[in-house]
């Protein structure tokens, strides 16, 4: 059981986050973008703070994988990238107070739906600090307030970015509460925000399975899932094969622990002998383990056996599975059978076959010719994202901006009575 101070530190939190809510909602979005502008930098101008408190994190992570490592990582480069995304979003429009439909009544009434802010988000991530970034520019630019939870590998990484961002929220008189960073990594202090849903309105989970399904199991608010991200490439009997390897290389080896990186690969039979071959050579030299079905493994003898699990997982890793299919429908079961709903892709010159897949595979994104890697906020133009969802209520795919608010109806009159 949770003791008091621990309680006491926690409903502090959510009270807090609900008073900056309200105010924030209010706030000119002129003043939400100076906020965006002087923290991208107030980043880059304390790199050197950042990148020595990721070295602590980094020093203590010693039993993370190469991948996860890397996502733990920061360098200036990926700080100056995390800055630049915070003046993307300062370009973006705001949604708070958009229209975003209309019309009059016969009787007169002139009727309006409003975006307005979900409100207090509480948002639990793993490994990734730049995401912090991310999370506190959408939420502020979309006037929701934040309660941050990142993962133990990264609290140093993740303290020193909440205080740069909260110290110029003071400055300019920004609410100081709006993004708030859990300061313990007691997994207790999860259960109890997840159970005040009196102040907060939302929970995305970001981070492994078992993260995600103990915040489905605990939230008592709503909560935006980011499940599995087993992401397939497809290439058909009428592939470029050139374009195949370079989609599938970028897709899997890019960043191999991200969660719209490869995970899977199915190639149909007539395209096998051509490029089961020159793919495993390409896999190989970039220190892919290959586990693959039993024709694979003709072709590669190095492959190892793949399992049903193996095509069901989420490596996050230098790993994939494969599987040589008769035909578009035999891929298509397939990924319905093993795949996440996050992102899938074809490969194919076949417009017919890429309509095909792109009605049938049900995943947030569907790539026809291009990386997987692309289901990204920035890469798809919100500026940022705070999560992929793989739910279909409220948001799907990245979430931005527009995903973080809902809507009211605005209802104007003029002495109007109903008969």
């Amino acid at each position: 059981m949770a003791d008091a101070s621990l309680k006491t530190l926690c409903l502090t939190l959510a009270k807090q986050a609900r008073a900056a809510s309200d105010d924030l909602a209010l706030v000119t979005r002129a003043k939400k973008d100076i906020w965006l502008q002087r923290g991208a930098d107030a980043l880059e101008r304390r790199t050197d703070e950042i990148v020595a408190a990721n070295a602590l994190d980094l020093a203590g992570a010693v039993d993370l994988s190469p991948a996860m490592r890397d996502r733990l990582k920061l360098t200036p480069e990926r700080i100056r990238a995390a800055a630049e995304g915070m003046r993307q979003v300062a370009a973006l429009t705001d949604p708070v107070g958009q229209v975003r439909e209309g019309s009059i009544r016969p009787n007169g009434l002139q009727i309006q739906k409003v975006s307005v802010p979900l409100g207090v988000i509480f948002f639990l991530y793993e490994s990734r600090p730049n995401v912090t970034v991310d999370a506190a520019a959408l939420a502020v630019k979309s006037g929701n307030a934040v309660i941050l939870r990142g993962g133990k590998e990264a609290f140093h990484s993740n303290t020193i970015i909440h205080r740069i961002l909260a110290e110029e929220l003071e400055k300019i008189g920004l609410p100081a509460h709006a993004v708030q960073l859990v300061p313990t990594m007691d997994r207790e202090a999860v259960g109890i925000l997840l159970k005040l849903n009196e102040f907060i309105d939302l929970a995305i989970p970001r981070g492994g399975e078992s993260l995600i399904r103990r915040v489905v199991a605990e939230a008592t608010m709503p909560v935006l899932k980011h499940f599995l991200g087993n992401c397939h490439v497809y290439v058909d009997s009428a592939a470029d094969l050139g374009m195949a390897e370079r989609i599938v290389i970028n897709s899997k080896c890019q960043r191999p622990g991200v969660c719209n990186a490869m995970e899977s690969l199915l190639v149909h039979q007539d395209a096998a002998a051509g490029f089961v071959p020159r793919i495993g050579q390409a896999l190989r030299e970039k220190g892919v383990e290959i586990r693959g079905c039993e024709i694979t493994k003709g072709y590669l003898s190095y492959a190892l056996t793949a399992t049903d699990a193996d095509h069901a997982a989420e490596f996050c890793d230098l790993i994939v599975s494969m599987k040589i299919v008769p035909d578009i429908e035999s891929a298509i079961a397939h990924i319905r059978r093993f795949g996440s709903h996050h992102t899938d892709a074809i490969v194919t010159e076949d417009l017919r076959a890429a309509r095909r897949f792109v009605a049938a595979v049900d995943s947030a994104a569907v790539m026809v010719n291009a990386s997987t890697r692309f289901n990204d906020g920035h890469e798809l133009g919100l500026g940022a994202e705070i999560g992929i969802s793989t739910d279909k209520f409220h948001a799907r795919g990245p979430c931005g901006l527009q995903e973080l608010t809902t809507y009211k109806y605005v209802v104007f009159g003029d002495g109007h009575l109903r008969e």
